[in-house]
Formats: structure tokens, sequence, C-alpha cells
């Protein structure tokens, strides 16, 4: 269209000026409104004095056109005077954009603006085309084959107009068939299988496996490619990709034609370059040997694997490229890697930014690497994960520029994203028989930016009343010695709670620990400490309770002394993903306490990531316990407990294990038939006698040795059960239901599938997984009622000796963990999979608080 107004204006201007030259005296300017004559003159290339004809004419015109200010230029003599007649473009004055969901309002409106289309600035039509026509292409791109864009340009006064664009996005086409032409070694299903993009099956409408994209595309040819690549074919070629559309532009089918080639076996295998290191050092990392299938994923990995290796000893910027000689006729391949390690590198400075609540001090300490020294690759990705494993930070990032003018220094700079170190902790629950559980606690596991760990804990529920206090400075001595400090009292009261054995406590007491620092990923801690118990029998109490206040009082001093090993490869503190843990911890009381006793236990955690964002968590929980000295058996209330969150989930808190001896008294055991009906005393018709004297009550054998009680509301009389002696066999009857009393032995683990949220999109501070759990207590010594009165037992009926394997609990469902402002949410909801009478089971749990 310009070069049209460019010939008509100079038509017009070959009319005006009869095609004559002359020259110009002054030159008058017409139609300006923004534009500032300065601008005109500066671009005009015709002076006052200039002699002008058609030929400058023509060149001054398309001057002034260049500088993209104006819809129409008019040139015309009025006498010797020259004038430029011209017609300003118009000024964008707005830009409104609707129906885009896909591509957000801003990421559009800065396009336009780096096209030359925004607020204020001249507008420009064939620049709006050109606009239109590329965001119809990137909807393509995302296979939106039906989008549409609508352009409306308003005037306005004063040469202003305002732009309208309305997007129809369309819908994303779907992949209705995937075919693959040309492969005779791998079925279609093997190939199709690991690509991102999928034909449309059960799951795609939560994967969206099957919208097509032309990125997604290009990933899968690359996925294909590396498929055949990374097993021998190493002539393996993409010859064609064809992208077809329905009709109605909801369907995409897609044809790959491939060439796959012959098979590649590796002949030799050698390196050369600079070997800087030791060769054995190098080879010895080798992914590739003589005589297996060529593999494009193990020669990358051999030589990123020789790249780190040279990064340990200070070579940051080395290389290692695999080359490949190929000889077809043998298909084999002779793989050389060239080493290239380029200057040693050295540390100048280590930085970190980001971390604007902790001290510099807490993070430096964290380092490996030393400012002055050979920059090393282990040492530097060493600190990132100490970093992480601070559980300070959201994210931990490390950059290794160079230093500006040198070629042998680096700078190590770490950026840190913190979070929350600090929380109000609330723990909410319910439980049958115990009501709701309310807890709160003020911890800060960087106290004041300083790295130390302080926590100050309140509990007040129908069974507990405890405080705590408790403090850990990590580096109490600039070795990493480590020194921490506990305080508590406590009250229970387990009247209430129906799953656990009725007594009460109150215990007061402190420790202090310190912990030495064996490798970078091994400490030892040793601990002394100091309890009091005062303990109280409750209403219900089981016999094993009775007993042990009878023999061993009701008050115990108890001097301690503890020892714990932990060993940690965990990638982060919080919600780890790659790594392994394991704690072993063993506590005794000393000599002069009045029970004396010892408890052990071993904890561990193996994380394998899978894929990303998904990993898999396998939990070990073992425990073992016992008295010694005067004692037989660990107290009671020391036993291990199971059951509920950071357990075996799905059944109530504590509420699995063996079970204490209720209160009970002997009753007169009626006789029974085969069928298991009562026998009862009968007239001479066979009729059931009646008497006014006859029990209410009456009772009869069950499974577990003890009586069962049954209603005689019609007063029949009973036949009683006798011995050889001619003496009514007695059995006890169980006034009360059996509670846990928790066991001297722990076996407990937990296979968890962890997986990304859905519908959210940042989850570094969300965790949901799939469980099954397994675990229970058990009991080495099982306690033999001591009472005359008491019915021959073969076996404590809720107590079975030594490990029960298939007495273990099983439980299955899904968990979501939030860290949210004031600490942890976590939701369960949990199925049990093998429940016996007697087990308290729970659905849905929920605390605030606690990480599982």
């Amino acid at each position: 269209m310009r070069f049209l107004l460019s010939v008509i204006s100079l038509w017009l201007l070959s009319a005006s000026l009869h095609a004559a030259s002359f020259t110009v005296e002054d030159i008058r300017l017409e139609g300006l409104q923004r534009v500032s004559a300065g601008t005109v003159f500066s671009a005009f290339p015709i002076a006052t004095g200039d002699t002008v004809d058609d030929a400058r004419i023509a060149e001054a015109t398309r001057a002034l056109f260049r500088e993209g200010f104006f819809e129409d230029i008019e040139l015309y003599r009025d006498g010797n005077v020259l004038v430029v007649r011209m017609v300003e473009l118009p000024t964008i004055t707005s830009i409104e954009i609707e129906g885009n969901k896909a591509i957000q309002t801003e990421a559009l409106m800065d396009g336009l603006k780096q096209s030359g289309l925004a607020e204020g600035l001249v507008f420009k039509r064939s620049t709006l085309e050109r606009i239109s026509l590329e965001l119809e292409r990137q909807y393509v791109a995302q296979g939106r084959y039906d989008a549409g864009i609508v352009t409306d340009v308003e005037p306005l006064p004063r040469n202003r107009v305002a732009l309208k664009i309305n997007v129809d996005e369309g819908n994303v086409a779907t992949i209705e068939h995937i075919n693959i032409v040309g492969n005779e070694i791998f079925p279609d299903e093997e190939l199709l299988g690991p690509l991102a993009l999928q034909s449309t099956n059960f799951w795609s409408w939560y994967s969206s496996d099957n919208k097509y994209s032309r990125e997604k595309l290009a990933g899968d040819l690359e996925t294909l490619r590396s498929y055949y690549l990374d097993r021998g074919y190493i002539r393996f070629n993409i010859e064609s990709t064809q992208v077809s559309v329905s009709p109605d532009k909801r369907g995409v089918y897609i044809t790959v034609s491939v060439s796959e080639g012959e098979l590649y076996n590796i002949r030799d295998v050698k390196l050369a370059g600079d070997l800087v290191v030791d060769e054995d050092e190098l080879t010895r990392l080798y992914m590739v040997k003589e005589g297996d299938v060529f593999s494009r994923r193990r020669v990358t990995f051999t030589s990123d694997l020789m790249t780190k290796r040279l990064g340990n000893d200070g070579y940051t910027f080395a290389k290692v490229n695999g080359i490949p000689k190929i000889d077809d006729e043998e298909r084999l391949v002779d793989m050389t890697f060239y080493v290239e390690p380029g200057k040693r590198t050295y540390v100048r400075s280590v930085q970190f930014s980001g971390n604007d609540g902790t001290r510099d001090e807490v993070l430096r300490r964290e380092m490996i690497q030393m400012e002055g020294g050979w920059a090393s690759t282990e040492k530097i990705e060493a600190g990132k994960n100490r970093l992480n494993q601070l559980g300070f930070f959201k994210t931990v990032n490390v950059e290794t520029p160079a230093v500006p003018g040198t070629d042998d220094l680096i700078d190590v700079n770490y950026t840190v994203e913190e979070q929350l170190s600090g929380s109000l902790n609330f723990n909410i629950g319910y439980a049958a028989g115990s009501g709701m559980i309310l807890g709160a606690s003020v911890s800060q596991n960087n106290f004041m930016g300083s790295g130390n760990r302080m926590s100050l804990g309140v509990q007040k529920t129908d069974t507990v009343e405890s405080y705590n206090f408790s403090y850990l400075n990590p580096y109490y001595t600039v070795d990493g010695v480590s020194r921490g400090f506990n305080f508590f009292y406590r009250e229970t009261d387990f009247e209430s709670l129906s799953t656990v054995s009725d007594y009460q406590t109150n215990t007061y007491g402190g420790n202090v620990t310190f912990g030495y620092p064996i490798s970078r990923r091994q400490r030892l801690s040793f601990s002394v400490g100091y309890a009091n118990t005062e303990m109280f029998e409750g209403v219900t109490v089981p016999a094993e309770i009775t007993d042990f206040i009878d023999s061993e009082g009701d008050v115990f001093d108890e001097y301690t002394l503890g020892l714990s090993w932990r060993y940690s490869s965990l990638n982060r503190g919080l919600f780890p993903t790659d790594g392994m843990e394991h704690k072993v911890k063993a506590d005794i009381s000393v000599p002069g306490s009045d029970l004396t006793y010892y408890k052990t236990s071993y904890t561990s955690n193996y994380y394998f990531p899978l894929a990303t964002e998904w990993s898999v968590r396998l939990r070990t929980d073992l425990g073992y316990g016992d008295g010694f000295g005067d004692l037989e058996r660990l107290p009671f209330f020391k036993n291990f407990r199971s059951g509920g969150i950071g357990s075996v989930r799905g059944y109530q808190i504590n509420s699995l294990g063996p079970k204490g001896l209720p209160e009970y008294v002997p009753v007169s055991l009626a006789e029974t038939d085969a069928a298991g009906n009562v026998v009862y005393e009968t007239d001479e018709l066979g009729r059931p006698l009646t008497s006014d004297s006859a029990p209410q009550v009456i009772y009869i054998k069950d499974a577990d040795g003890g009586a069962t009680a049954i209603s005689n509301s019609a007063g029949y009389v009973p036949s009683y059960e006798t011995d050889s002696s001619g003496a009514v066999v007695t059995a006890p009857f169980f006034r009360e239901t059996e509670r846990a009393l928790g066991g001297n032995m722990l076996v407990e683990g937990s296979l968890e599938l962890i997986f990304p949220t859905p519908f959210i999109e940042d989850r570094s501070s969300v965790r949901s997984v799939v469980f099954l759990d397994a675990g229970n207590t058990f009991s080495s010594e099982c306690y033999v009622p001591s009472d005359v009165d008491l019915p021959s037992f073969d076996s404590h009926p809720f107590c079975d000796e030594g490990l029960q394997f298939e007495e273990l609990r099983y439980s299955t469902g899904v968990g979501l963990t939030w860290v949210t402002a004031i600490g942890p949410l976590t939701f369960t909801y949990s199925f049990p999979l093998n429940e016996q009478r007697g087990d308290r089971t729970e659905g849905f749990e929920f605390t605030l608080g606690q990480v599982f």
C-alpha cells in the first residue's frame, strides 16, 4: 500500500510541478500533529536552495515514508515554495484482548509491544495483520487448529484508534492414532509406550497425553531416536513425519516413517587427549566395554562420569567427548573418549544470596569447598546437598561463573530460597473414647537465623498434659560438635482412652546430648538424662500394672545413658526424594536407678527416584527392650506402641499390640452341646425347668479361654460343666474390654509411592503419597497371673509370646502433607486390610504439626 501511495503522490506531484525542475526557495510543512518539524527536516533530503526534479522528489518521498510516521504524503509546488502535506498514522489509545486462556494476557501484551503495537505507539495495520497470523501459528503449535483471531480497529477523535483483539482459542485437537512405519525389530506398542503423546485412552482426561503439541512431538521424535541409539542401532533415522488433521480440525493423525538399520556392537574403547589424572582412574568409569551392544546413553553417561572426575581435581571446565568410529561392513564401533581438561581452576570466593533471615556463617560452616583451593565439583555439590539437608530452604541452587579476565578462577555462588523454619504447630484429632485432642507448640528450627533449634510445646487432651522445652546448637564447637538439652513435665491419665490400659503417671526430667561428626554423613551422639515418675492406678487396671506396682512401687528415679548413630545421604531435609537414612539408638538406665532396663531401636528410610517428581520410600522401624538386674522385663510404661499416623495408619493411635489382662471374676460355666447351645435341666416331658433362683446371666466358655455372658431372662435352670472330680468348671469373666499395653518388641515398615500432587503448580511444600503399611508390637514374655482364684490358662488370652508375623497388621491408603505458615498439615485416608477382633480402626485421620 505504501508503494501505491508513493506512486499516486509522485503522479500528483508531477501534475503539480509539470515535471519541471526548479530551485526551492522555502519548504512548508502541513498536517503535522504529533511529529515535530525537526524530525521531518532531519529525514527530508531536500533543503532550501536545492534544485529538485522528479527523481529528487521521489527520493524525498521514500525517505519520509521510511520514518514510519505517515499514512499519506503529498508534495506540490506553490511558486518556488515546496509544500509537503502529510497525514500522520493514528496513535493507539487502548488495546483490549478477549477470549484468551491458554496464553496469558500479559504474555500477549509483551509480544505485541515487541512487535510495535502498544498503547501510545503509532498504529500500523500491516503490523497488526502480521501479529494476527503469528498468534494463529502459536495456537496451531498447541494443536488448536480451529483457533481464530478477529481484530477490530475503532477510529477515535484526534487521529487515535482503539484496538480490540478477539481470540477464539478453539479446542486442542486430540490424537486419534499414531502410526510408526518401517519398524520390524520393535513392535509398535514398545515404541509408543515411552512417548509423551498418546492416542486417546482411559487416562487421557487426567494426563492430557492425547492433546497434540508440536513441541511434544519434537520431543517424542528425539525419544524414539534415543530408544534405538541406546539399543545399538546407530544408523537409525527418522525418514519423515506427517501430521494430518481431520476435516473438523478436532482429530490429529501422526505417521512417523523410520529406517531402523542394523545392530552395532562395541569393538574397542580407548582414551585420548591430555590425561591429567591416572588413566586407571578414568578407565574404571567405562560404562561401555568391548563386546557390548552400542548405547548412546552409556556413552554419554561415561563422558559425564569422567567430566565429574576431572572436576573433582579442579578441572571445572573439562570436556570429555565420546567419538564413535563406525565400521559399517563389520557393524562394529570403535569408541574413543577425547579428554580436554583445560586449566586447573581455583575458587576465588564463595558467596550466598537469598538468605535474608539466616546468617552467612550458618551457610558457610556447611561448606566443604574452601576459598583459594582448587575447585572440586564433588565438594561444591556436597555443599549444596548440606544446605538442602538443613531444612531451612525451599530451594538451593549453585552457579560457578568464571572470574572475568582470568581463565583459571571461578566464583561459587549459592542462591537459596528460604522457607518458614519457625512454626506454631497444632495437633488436632479425634479418637473414639477420648474425644478431641488438641496440642500446640512453638518451634524454630533456625532460631533468629543462628541455625540453632528451639522448641516449646504444650499439650492438653483428655489423657495427656505436657510441657516441653528443648534447645540444640548443632555447632557448639567449630568442629561440628553439637550440644542440646531438653526439659519436660508430663501428666498422663488413660482412663478415658479406650485403646490404652488405664493408669496415670506424673513425670518430670531432662537430658543433655552431645553429638560428634564421624564423617560428612555420619554422627554419633551421647546423652545423659534424669526422670522422676510417680504412678497411680486407674479405675480399670490390668493385672500387669497392679502386679508391677505391688512389686516395684509407684515412684521411680531413673538415671539414663543414651547412645545414637545416624547416617544420612538424603538430598533434602524436608520432603526428600533421593538417598537413605539410618538411625540406631540405645538407652540404658544405670545402676542406682529404681528401674534397670534398656531399649534399642533402628530406623531406616530409603528414597528411590523414579522420574520427575515421582519416587518410592521404604521405611523400617525395629525396636527391642528388656529389663536386667532385679527387673525381669521392660517396664510396661516404657513399651513400644504401634498404630496411627507415623506408624500403621488405619488403626487408632497406640491401639495395636498385646493387650493387658483386664479385671475379671471367676464364674461357673454352663454345659453346652456340640452346636454350642446351652444345656438346661428338663422335666419328665423334656421341657426346660424354670426357677426363681435361676441366674439371670449364665456363662459359657469363649475361644480365648474366658467366659461369655448370655442373658437368661426366662429363668431356665442351666446344667453346669463339671470336671472328672465332679467339681463345677470355672473360667474368668472379664468385666472390662481389653486395652493395648504395648510390647517390648516393635516391627514396622511401609512402602510409599510419592507422586506429584494434582492441580498444584508449586509442589515444593506439598507431598502426596499412596502407602502400604505393616507392623505391630510383640512381647517376648507374656504376663502370667499369680492369683490362685484365676482358672488355669493355657496362655495369656490377649498376648502371644515372641514375634508372631501372622499378627502383623496391614493397611493401605492415600496421604497428603502440606507445609503451611503454622506447620505441616497432614490428611490420610486408610483402609485396614486384615483387622482382627478387638482392633480399633480409624479411616480418616488429620493432624496439624506432624510430618509423616
